[in-house]
């Protein structure tokens, strides 16, 4: 963070004790405070999930191919980081490095991979689900998380470019996955309450991109299909989204073909923690001082 942005921004103390910089906005090191703290924050999210739920871990990449078929390049192409690489024969790699070290730009040689960087962490678990076939009576469900990212660089600790990215996803039949959702609507204010937090729940929609995207914002809200937790940073503070809660209807199961034990196309719902989003609410709210903290909040994260 510059000092001009530093001098002006009301979290400015945090980010000093809680990240580290590292050359671009929105991507930062983790300091010994903050990586405790988010272990423990971790271990209280585990703690929310059923015991039913596979547990998976991806990494900060996926197929292209597959995020392609999931449809989020017609959604949010301007989000979306692809891994590219320099291809080709060893002349004309030694030849991209050359023209770095005469001063010219060797990424313009880079092409792209067969990999992007994950936006979401749930995007690789349907097709995993797919290859299995027909769901199995009661759905599927899984606890997944991913280190994602999505290109919008900032200096708000809010608007991370790469950050942890927690779910808990069920794909099942559709009055499982209404089922499912209600009780997190009812369940994701109570554990703003444990941890201390100010908070409300408020439908909304994701960031879609251009006019298309403006009526995929609208038709979403109308259809109530996300809800998100809101939590203010600090006292004024436009509140920041750290938990949502999404139904996808048919969507996965009709890119995916994956069917419940009914034969019927299967709905999706996931649950997601902004990890690092709900660590700085936490610092933000409470203090750098852990032992000062609520003791409410102090027995649920076992500080």
């Amino acid at each position: 963070m510059s000092a001009d942005g530093a001098s002006q921004y009301p979290l400015a103390h945090l980010a000093d004790e809680l990240f580290r910089p590292m050359g671009v906005d929105g991507v930062y090191a983790r300091t010994a405070l903050y990586v405790d703290l988010v272990q423990r924050l971790e271990q209280y999210i585990t703690r929310q999930c059923s015991p039913d739920a596979e547990i998976m871990r991806f990494p900060p990449v996926m197929s292209r191919t597959q995020l392609e078929k999931s449809g989020y390049l017609k959604s949010f192409p301007n989000l979306l980081g692809c891994v590219c690489a320099l291809h080709g024969s060893e002349a004309s790699i030694r030849s991209a490095v050359q023209r770095y070290d005469n001063g010219g730009d060797w990424t313009t040689s880079l092409t792209s991979s067969d990999l992007v960087l994950s936006p979401a962490a749930c995007y690789p678990v349907y097709p995993i689900a797919a290859a299995r076939g027909t769901l199995p009576p009661g759905g599927l469900q899984f606890d997944i998380e991913a280190d994602v990212f999505r290109h919008e660089p900032s200096l708000s600790l809010d608007r991370l470019q790469s950050f942890r990215m927690r779910e808990f996803v069920r794909i099942a039949s559709p009055d499982e996955i209404v089922d499912f959702r209600e009780k997190w609507m009812a369940r994701a204010p109570l554990l703003a309450g444990e941890l201390g937090l100010p908070h409300s729940v408020e439908v909304a929609n994701d960031p879609f991109f251009g006019k298309v995207g403006q009526v995929m914002a609208v038709s979403q809200r109308q259809q109530a299909l996300k809800y998100e937790l809101l939590i203010p940073y600090y006292p004024g503070a436009s509140p920041t989204a750290c938990m949502s809660i999404n139904y996808h209807r048919e969507h996965f199961g009709q890119v995916w073909a994956i069917r419940d034990d009914q034969g019927e196309l299967a709905h999706t719902s996931c649950v997601a923690f902004g990890i690092d989003r709900l660590a700085v609410a936490l610092f933000a709210n409470h203090g750098l001082d852990l032992r000062k903290w609520p003791a409410g909040v102090r027995q649920a994260l076992a500080l």
